[in-house]
């Protein structure tokens, strides 16, 4: 595990960039990093940036669970 010191040092380059989505803008950056990484990791589960492309479209998932309206029929 990682000290808290460690991980400080390793999250400060990515606290700004990896946030929840709290308005479009923030939620169309994430969109448009999700999809450099689906075309860099594709469907390789072993590749170093997979487990942060699930945490990108998890995060996504979870604004348009909450914040877009469902379409009604």
């Amino acid at each position: 595990m990682l000290s808290i010191d460690e991980t400080q040092k390793m999250w400060q380059p990515l606290a700004n960039q990896l946030v929840i989505p709290r308005d479009e803008a923030r939620y169309q950056y994430l969109v448009d990093w999700l999809d450099k990484l689906i075309d860099e990791v594709g469907e390789n589960e072993h590749h170093p940036l997979a487990s942060l492309m699930e945490i990108i479209g998890i995060l996504i998932e979870n604004h348009e669970t909450h914040q877009v309206p469902e379409l009604q029929d």
